[in-house]
């Protein structure tokens, strides 16, 4: 279950670098006006995926990928290599206290944009 696990891992970075990379290219995209940063299916998904991992950290819940993850694991075996080095890069060992105001302002940096760079309606 080990690749599994690793799969669901890099899955969740994914999302994490999705979320991560749009917070920081849709304001270079607004400058250097790129199109793609205001396709709405996409700032849906951005804002809308922003917002979960916000909710989730003022509530204190565990993302359901990590707890797939955890339970496809079973053990704390040694992880693939891979698999150690996203882990590195996603999970951070700092107090909760810090993720919940790291996600609020990230949140309100989503909400920002959408209000300065609106995401133009699907067919414009």
């Amino acid at each position: 279950m080990t690749s599994l696990a690793d799969i669901v891992l890099a899955f969740h970075f994914s999302i994490a670098l999705f979320i991560t990379l749009g917070l920081l290219l849709i304001p270079l995209g607004f400058i250097y006006s790129w199109s793609w940063i205001r396709n709405r299916r996409f700032r849906q998904i951005h804002a809308g995926l922003m917002l979960f991992v916000a909710i989730e950290a003022v509530f204190a819940i565990t993302c359901p990928l990590t707890v797939l993850e955890a339970q496809l694991r079973q053990t704390t075996a040694p992880q693939s290599f891979w698999a150690y080095q996203l882990n590195q890069l996603l999970y951070w060992d700092l107090p909760p206290s810090f993720f919940v105001g790291l996600y609020l302002l990230c949140s309100i940096w989503v909400v920002y944009l959408w209000r300065r760079i609106p995401p133009r309606s699907l067919g414009q």
